[in-house]
């Protein structure tokens, strides 16, 4: 029996009116509800081809380039594997996964835009970080739960509530609760000592309305491939379901994340890729014992236990219990559509999101340190004893996370007007309110060098009572700061049929509204992003209300102070479809992308002549995207090819910071680069060879130019006009083979190519290509055990054991170069870059059935 049943769709018109059959991967309830396709225009078995393929491919129908896969593919994966690694087989996509589970993040890259400037949504709600806008891959849904999910290469929907999406968006859709009740439940086992169970229980229809619901909880946890440290991952849904009748519906879901991981020590360069050693985080830490009236230095006495077993002495700094990364994140969605009357409906969308998260953190701090005892340089012995010897001499090692803290509300409504059977008009506003407190809330550590709580001092969350005090009853923060960003938008939206349904034509514009509201309650250095939170009183205000402090010298710092930045902008985004005749259909659309800068970006104040602050230097980046493409569908075979060429405009470039030694470890650091014209083609097919056998393969091209030098001074410029962006490979090819063996066997395999990528802004150094495998087997067990469902399944990621560096921590340059235009020359030291080491061979065997 194969478990993996096909099903294939049809319209019985050329696309059933002016509605997409490939609605269900947009991202609002709106924007399914403009797309999707009447009921009564949906047959089963048709002749006017499959809708999808295996899940690998759907037959797309709106006037841009997207691609989807389903439920049908993703449950060949990996059991517990993030929706971002699943989807890396389609066009224009490259995702660099940490580590072969998922649960240890990764990196996207999307036509050539990294993952902070492509919009991430679940359910039509926004995951993008309201800081920084990284996404967060390992914190994702079940891929159990997972109904479909797609990708918009280089454009966004018109009500896209986003603030970040220059180079696309990817959204997933959660399956709805079974009409049926019953119970789901997958077990797993794989190498690293992987250990998963997902449970899923669905309640069928109940009460007078035939309500639907269902509740599932999943545990995962594994070592690292790579180095000391264990990955942990716990997290629970539900959805209830109410049908209304007439395609009217409304939904509410839950979905609570927790993790708690350490961090791979990605500190790798190409030379130790050639000689096959890579660095590791320490085993353990031992700091010294404290002795009263002699100094302990616990940045440079402590004992470290290296990943090898060996001795060194240093500091904590690189032990694994305290490179870890954390996160409790959870959500509430609520879905509503209605029609108010026969050719007018709503659609509502509320949602709220909260979010506690850091990246651990290790700093050491003299015990004399005036943010502790105000002594204003240290004069008269002053001091606090941080480690209980008796004295004040010492240099002592405290936690230091970096907390970030979200409360997140957000709206998207539609008013969707249906002026007859070829024309309709969409109306729709949203509202995305976020408030992201950022703190760092000092504490101690347990004997054995491991934090007393992973959220340190953190209220509500930590160990209050053992934060890091100073004389006056205050305590230390590494940062502490609060923002609100903002977004109000209005869109619009017309969808027209012309000359018997051969054209449709969409025509839209939305105007997003940003305001970003910063509260900074600690000493900025003038700037600069390095801040200094005390209650020390400043030794002189200057003449521009600056302060200094006895201990930072002549050292410029802005007092704690509040701003309100506004951005706005009008987005057009149009598309046409013609269908010259069955099966075939050519498209073209353009859309105008926008990003308000970052809130973090923005803590970064110049103190004018005048006295006021200046918060000029970061600008949005814009995008103006066009592409134009061909689909077919026939019996069994769908295809679709684009080009696309995007200016993309004031262009930053935020890299991750891996060098453990660093204040920055593990946050993004910008890099402006100026304009940047790319151009490309992707492709993709899915051809259905016979009843048991299928095929799948996708191909991308990406041409990028930088048009800009960099200045670095008045005189000295970073040459890196004509470059190529970093860490884009040109190339990409996938393919996956679907093999039904016998009627219980069914059978996986599929690779894909990534070319060279660059490393640095002035292509002074190339990462090379690689190619990964995966095999995936099911055994269907439904007769052997009489259990509906029942199968086992064999993954096994990388194959072949290709060994390659992933995700890379791009930079300026990685040799020695000249940064002087003129016929001087001025040399600038390179560094050379480092990238993550890609998972090696792994094999997981799971055990799944419904009862």
């Amino acid at each position: 029996m194969n478990t993996r049943t096909r099903v294939l769709w049809a319209t019985t018109a050329l696309v059933g009116g002016i509605f997409a059959a490939g609605a269900a991967s947009a991202q609002s309830t709106g924007t399914i509800a403009t797309e999707e396709t009447t009921l009564s225009d949906v047959v089963i078995l048709g002749n006017r081809g499959p809708a999808t393929t295996d899940g690998t491919i759907v037959a797309e129908t709106v006037a841009k380039t997207r691609s989807s896969i389903t439920q049908e593919f993703i449950s060949t994966q990996t059991p517990g594997q993030t929706i971002l690694q699943t989807l890396n087989l389609v066009p224009g996509l490259n995702f660099t996964n940490s580590d072969p589970y998922g649960s240890s993040g990764g990196n996207v890259r999307l036509r050539g835009f990294d993952g902070n400037r492509v919009s991430l949504t679940f359910d039509g709600v926004p995951l993008n970080d309201t800081g920084n806008y990284a996404i967060y891959t390992n914190q994702q849904l079940d891929p159990e739960l997972i109904e479909r999910a797609s990708v918009n290469q280089g454009t966004t929907d018109v009500d896209s509530p986003t603030a970040s999406a220059t180079g696309g968006t990817i959204n997933y859709t959660t399956s709805r609760p079974r009409s049926e009740p019953g119970v789901q439940l997958t077990t797993g086992l794989g190498e690293f000592n992987y250990g998963r169970v997902f449970l899923r229980a669905d309640t069928g229809e109940f009460g007078p309305w035939g309500t639907t619901a269902f509740v599932s909880g999943s545990y995962t946890n594994y070592d690292k491939f790579k180095g000391p440290g264990e990955l942990e991952k716990r997290q629970f849904n539900a959805r209830l379901y109410q049908n209304l009748g007439d395609g009217d519906f409304a939904s509410l879901a839950f979905h609570w994340n927790r993790n708690r991981n350490n961090f791979y020590n990605n500190f790798n360069t190409l030379a130790n890729l050639a000689s096959g050693t890579f660095g590791e985080n320490d085993i353990a830490c031992f700091r010294p014992t404290p002795v009263n009236g002699t100094v302990q230095n616990e940045g440079s006495q402590s004992q470290r236990v290296l990943a090898d077993g060996s001795l060194a002495t240093g500091s904590c700094t690189n032990y694994h219990g305290l490179r870890i990364n954390p996160s409790d994140t959870g959500n509430i969605r609520g879905n509503f559509s209605y029609g108010l009357t026969d050719n007018l409906r709503l659609t509502l969308d509320p949602s709220f999101q909260y979010v506690m998260a850091n990246g651990g953190g290790f700093t050491t701090i003299s015990e004399r340190d005036d943010r502790l005892d105000q002594a204003g340089g240290n004069t008269g012995g002053l001091g606090v004893d941080l480690n209980g010897d008796g004295d004040v001499i010492d240099t002592v090692g405290i936690y230091t996370p970096s907390n970030t803290n979200t409360r997140r509300y957000g709206l998207t409504g539609s008013l969707i007007w249906d002026i007859n059977d070829s024309h309709r008009v969409r109306a729709a506003y949203t509202v995305d309110y976020g408030r992201h407190r950022q703190t760092g809330e000092a504490t101690f550590f347990t004997p054995d060098s491991e934090p007393l709580s992973v959220y340190g001092g953190k209220e509500g969350w930590g160990v209050e009572d053992r934060r890091v005090f100073g004389r006056d009853g205050s305590f230390y923060r590494s940062r502490d700061r609060f923002s609100i960003a903002l977004l109000n938008q209005i869109a619009l939206e017309y969808v027209g049929n012309f000359m018997n349904d051969m054209v449709t034509v969409n025509i839209g514009a939305r105007a997003p509204f940003f305001e970003r509201d910063l509260n900074q309650y600690c000493f900025s250095q003038n700037g600069s992003t390095t801040v200094r939170c005390t209650t020390e009183t400043p030794v002189s205000t200057l003449a521009n209300g600056n302060v200094t402090f006895a201990s930072t010298g002549g050292t410029q710092w802005i007092a704690p102070y509040a701003a309100t930045l506004k951005y706005d902008d009008i987005l057009p985004n149009v598309g046409i479809v013609v269908r010259p005749f069955e099966g075939h259909s050519l498209y073209a659309s353009y859309a105008k992308g926008f990003s308000a800068p970052r809130t973090d970006n923005l803590y970064r104040p110049v103190r004018t002549a005048g006295g006021g602050l200046s918060f000029a230097e970061v600008q949005p980046e814009t995008t103006d995207s066009y592409d134009i493409g061909y689909r077919i569908r026939q019996s069994n075979f769908i295809a679709s090819a684009a080009g696309w060429y995007t200016q993309y405009d004031n262009r930053i470039v935020s890299s991750l910071e891996l060098d453990p030694s660093s204040e920055f470890f593990n946050l993004f650091v910008d890099r402006n680069v100026g304009a940047v014209e790319q151009w490309g083609v992707d492709a993709q097919v899915g051809w259905e060879a016979t009843d048991t056998l299928a095929f799948y393969a996708s191909a991308s091209y990406n041409n990028s130019e930088l048009q800009e030098d960099l200045a670095l001074s008045a005189t000295t410029f970073l040459p890196t006009a004509g470059k190529s962006l970093v860490e884009t490979p040109e190339w990409t090819f996938a393919g996956r083979v679907d093999w039904q063996a016998t009627p219980n066997l069914s059978l996986g395999l599929q690779a894909k190519y990534v070319d060279d990528r660059f490393s640095t802004d002035v292509n002074d150094e190339v990462f090379p290509s690689y190619t990964v495998a995966d095999f995936d087997a099911r055994y269907d067990l439904t007769d052997t055990f009489n259990i509906r469902g029942a199968y086992v399944q064999l993954n096994v990621t990388n194959i072949f054991d290709e060994e390659y560096l992933g995700n890379i921590s791009t930079g300026n340059n990685a040799t020695t170069i000249d940064v002087d235009p003129g016929p001087g020359v001025v040399n600038r030291n390179g560094s050379p870059r480092t990238g993550s080491l890609g998972a090696p061979r792994t094999a997981v065997i799971s055990l799944g059935m419904q009862f």
